[in-house]
């Protein structure tokens, strides 16, 4: 295959390429690698991990209207490389931001500190709609509200930055999983020669750090994986990461509370949960604290969690964390809590309950993106530049009517990488979420799930909105390298 139809734009960063043309250091191999290859070649690893990612039904649930249908999610072949002094300024970065997102959690449900101090204004958090009463003065283990953290990174020309935390049920590691075993599988000979780090140990990680979070210090706590069931989009990964830590996947109807503990039903009886990994919204977890209608929880399991018998990973109210406009404190959360400079910056955010940020937003809609602070998953969006007039009057409107349910932030030049199109390279825009864990100890493995926009032109990556994954490379060090 041959690169001369590959589009570099100066204005954009190339993970793969310099200006000039030549390749970074660290994609030296993958570039000889597909130059020597021919497009048959490709096209058929391309075709094996489709045919693999169906065999093993790893899909995802889009929401059509009123209905869903269930999607393997594509997933581009070339792998995304990273240096290691790349991957390293990421994992400080990463560690140093959940640390004080927790200890931001840790303060709002107990004294307010940053709060009374003046840091962050006090109805941005209590009338935030993830703010839990509930939580206010509950001990959580170790204090860790967020043992699983998925934050959006984006690179430009100007450096990484951070786009958003998921700290209420982030998703996706079970995809960055499949990927490497996909890619891998193809590419075996490029995969050993590029000395890439492994990311298949994940799961271990995860049990470790649950193990950790358990009441009472239990060495062999009983874990379970807490599932709204079959429908719900992320329910392949609830199966895969069930299966990685050797946990029971259970539905709210699987568990009960007695006598301020929670059991498991099973065919043995009744056994003692210790660890719940909830992927049930907060809504939904206990209908005698949160939404007396719901059917997915388990009534009574906040009375167990509140008398310190159970652990919840993450912990009801995380989602104060990484609501839009908490978000655009977290640089100051990290100075005010660890008394550090942020390692990684944020992007510029206007927040349109300010009046000054309102006025602008609403003078530039065609130029930015504009986001409810509340969703998720590239839902309730819009990106000025690619609305019609028409769509972005509408969308006026509804920031008129609630300027503090939305932030703006520029349309951002986001990095491209190469991928295999229509039997040839091009690029494509991609982001990255990579995965922290945190119970007594911080962990990571090196690698993330990379989205990627595969529409040409598109900078939506969210597969919800048409886009796809691709495998993520993280070299171990080598004499030589550069980003």
């Amino acid at each position: 295959m041959d690169f001369d139809a590959y589009d570099l734009d100066p204005a954009i960063y190339d993970e793969a390429f310099l200006p000039d043309g030549a390749p970074r250091g660290h994609y030296r191999a993958l570039h000889a690698a597909m130059r020597e290859a021919t497009p048959e070649r490709f096209a058929a690893i391309k075709e094996r991990i489709n045919r693999s990612f169906a065999h093993e039904s790893i899909s995802f649930t889009l929401q059509e209207g009123d209905e869903a249908q269930e999607r393997i999610i594509p997933v581009d072949c070339v792998p995304r490389i990273l240096a290691a002094t790349e991957w390293r300024e990421l994992e400080a970065g990463l560690s140093q931001r959940l640390a004080a997102l927790n200890r931001f959690l840790s303060d709002i449900y107990s004294g307010g500190r940053i709060v009374a101090d003046g840091v962050i204004p006090a109805d941005m958090v209590r009338g935030c709609p993830h703010y839990r009463l509930a939580m206010r003065g509950v001990e959580v283990p170790r204090g860790v509200y967020a043992a699983i953290c998925g934050s959006d990174i984006v690179r430009t020309k100007h450096g990484y930055q951070v786009l958003e935390d998921n700290l209420r049920t982030p998703s996706g590691v079970a995809y960055m999983v499949a990927n490497r075993k996909a890619v891998k599988a193809g590419l075996r000979r490029l995969y050993r020669r590029c000395r890439v780090r492994e990311v298949e140990h994940y799961g271990r990680l995860l049990l470790e750090t649950l193990t950790e979070l358990a009441p009472h210090g239990r060495p062999d706590p009983t874990i379970v994986v807490l599932t709204p069931g079959v429908y719900n989009a992320a329910f392949y990964e609830h199966m895969f990461l069930a299966n990685e830590i050797g946990a029971a996947l259970v539905e709210g109807r699987d568990l009960l509370v007695n006598d301020g503990a929670v059991y498991m039903r099973s065919t043995a009886g009744l056994r003692r949960v210790d660890v719940i990994y909830r992927r049930v919204d907060d809504d939904f977890l206990d209908p005698l604290e949160f939404r007396p209608d719901s059917l997915l929880g388990v009534p009574g399991l906040m009375h167990a969690y509140k008398l310190g018998n159970v652990a919840i990973a993450n912990a009801p109210g995380s989602g104060v964390a990484d609501d839009k406009s908490v978000y655009a404190y977290v640089p100051d959360m990290i100075r005010y809590y660890l008394g550090e400079e942020p390692l990684l910056a944020n992007v510029e955010t206007y927040l349109c309950r300010r009046p000054r940020d309102l006025e602008y937003t609403l003078d530039n809609l065609a130029n930015l993106v504009v986001k409810r602070v509340g969703e998720s998953g590239g839902y309730g969006m819009l990106i000025g530049p690619g609305a019609t007039p028409a769509e972005r009057a509408e969308y006026a409107n509804a920031v008129r009517a609630n300027p503090a349910d939305f932030v703006s932030q520029p349309v951002l030049a986001l990095s491209r990488s190469p991928c295999f199109i229509d039997g040839k390279p091009a690029p494509r825009h991609v982001d990255l979420r990579p995965f922290v864990l945190q119970g007594g100890q911080t962990r990571m493995v090196p690698g993330a799930f990379c989205r990627v926009a595969l529409r040409e032109g598109s900078l939506v990556v969210n597969s919800s909105q048409g886009g796809g994954g691709k495998d993520v490379w993280v070299l171990a060090d080598a004499p030589g390298e550069e980003p």
